[in-house]
């Protein structure tokens, strides 16, 4: 089948060079080759049904196909340019296997709302895949933050040293976070469940189809109820592209975290050889790779949600060639991620948490003078406000005599407030600042412990 062919009597001479390279998705949309097919076989099993194509015409219709299948999974399938896409590129095989029969596969539908489908039903996979990933990182998460639960590290604000948290309760942190990505997938994936076959070219047909046999043969909740949306809709790819750029955020800092963790600086984590590489130069290094492109690949996800909403918007109903660029955006961001997710899991299970230096970094920053002022408030009574004044001169003074809070005497702390008494003495040890942490959602190790439990039900 040529190019002149494909677009029928009106055209009588073939598409310019640059024409045919600038018109053809061939390249990527090759991707939709399984679900073209299985869209295929269900519109072709419709028409047989509704007595539109005869039983004959559609078995050869469906061996064609399956035969097709088995020929471009096996990569014995040539892909023309010349055809333009995906679509074209199956029929036209389909009319070299079994002839003028081919061509009433066509009948009652349209590219548009064919490639529509396709596209539907290829990000409905890839969401099947990432919610995969994503229960994969969650249990590595809450394996992790049980496994650190009693592991005391400076939690910051501005990157500042703040209160005593636990390593636990910080995985636990993104735990949620991946929770709530799986939940956007998932409902991305709801609302994109409708299907467009049947739509046609933008009108719908005249044809007597069965638009709900389709739907449900291809796992579709119900057909589209407008043809012009059906042909025009690409908010599911937006949704999906959203969600991703969301979920690639979160990766984006947790390896963030990785990276700044693993420097010499911190010295919080290491990662084995599996996702660190070397120098060329500097035989002493150990650079943590795995996360650096990790977190890079939030700028490849963010760039294709931006791209394809900048392509969106200005165009009418219904369908119109730039939403050819749809598909690349969407096939990139979702490797992109689906690779992304993988490295970090890998690194969630793979780092080893140096818990001295994690414990030696409360030292500096006076982590504790929260629980000096909330002390000042429940025993003696003070207004926060003042004990915040009352603790920070205390603080201060700790500073200029360069000692922890807890080196300081009494008697230093007297003389900001006559009542303090020896037992202020009990809440300025990390290990006890944390353990009263036992609010909902706070950080005592107990609370980690429970929350991990929870969350394998509620997460995974």
């Amino acid at each position: 089948m040529s190019a002149n062919e494909m677009w029928g009597g009106r055209y009588a001479a073939g598409p310019a060079a640059v024409m045919e390279r600038i018109n053809a998705s061939i390249g990527f949309d090759w991707r939709l080759y399984a679900q073209d097919i299985a869209a295929s076989k269900a519109h072709c099993a419709m028409l047989v049904d509704q007595g539109i194509v005869g039983a004959e015409d559609g078995a050869a219709i469906q061996d064609g196909l399956d035969s097709i299948l088995k020929e471009i999974e096996s990569e014995s399938f040539e892909f023309k340019s010349a055809l333009e896409d995906i679509h074209m590129n199956v029929e036209a095989r389909l009319a070299e296997l079994i002839g003028e029969a081919a061509g009433r596969l066509h009948t009652a539908r349209s590219r548009n709302d064919q490639v529509a489908t396709d596209f539907r039903l290829w990000v409905r996979d890839r969401i099947d895949d990432l919610d995969a990933q994503l229960g994969d990182l969650l249990t590595a998460l809450i394996d992790r933050a049980e496994e650190e639960a009693d592991t005391l590290m400076p939690g910051f604000t501005h990157l500042q040293s703040a209160q005593p948290v636990t390593f636990g309760h910080h995985l636990m942190a993104y735990a949620e976070m991946f929770g709530r990505d799986r939940g956007r997938f998932a409902d991305c994936r709801k609302r994109l469940n409708e299907c467009p076959l049947g739509a046609a070219a933008l009108a719908g047909t005249s044809f007597p189809i069965d638009r709900e046999k389709t739907a449900s043969a291809l796992g579709f909740e119900r057909p589209m109820a407008n043809s012009l949306d059906a042909v025009s809709a690409r908010d599911f790819a937006l949704e999906f592209l959203a969600a991703a750029a969301i979920c690639a955020t979160h990766l984006s800092r947790i390896n963030e975290e990785i990276v700044l963790w693993c420097s010499a600086q911190f010295g919080f984590v290491r990662l084995t050889d599996a996702y660190t590489t070397g120098s060329s130069i500097m035989p002493q290094k150990r650079n943590p790779d795995a996360a650096e492109l990790a977190r890079a690949k939030a700028g490849r996800i963010v760039g294709a949600l931006t791209g394809l909403m900048v392509v969106m918007k200005g165009l009418p109903l219904a369908y119109g060639k730039d939403m050819q660029e749809d598909k690349e955006p969407v096939f990139d961001a979702a490797e992109s991620l689906l690779l992304a997710l993988a490295a970090t899991t890998g690194m969630v299970r793979d780092l080893q948490a140096d818990r001295a230096a994690m414990r030696a970094a409360l030292e500096p920053g006076f982590p504790t003078a929260t629980d000096l002022a909330d002390w000042l408030v429940r025993v003696l009574g003070l207004p926060f406000r003042k004990a915040h004044h009352v603790t920070g001169r205390i603080v201060a003074l700790a500073e200029e005599k360069g000692c922890q809070l807890a080196e300081l005497t009494l008697e230093d702390m007297k003389s900001f407030e006559p009542g303090i008494t020896g037992d202020i003495f009990d809440v300025l040890s990390p290990e006890n600042s944390v353990r009263s942490r036992t609010s909902l959602g706070g950080t005592a190790p107990d609370n980690v412990r429970k929350a991990a439990a929870a969350a394998r039900t509620r997460l995974p």
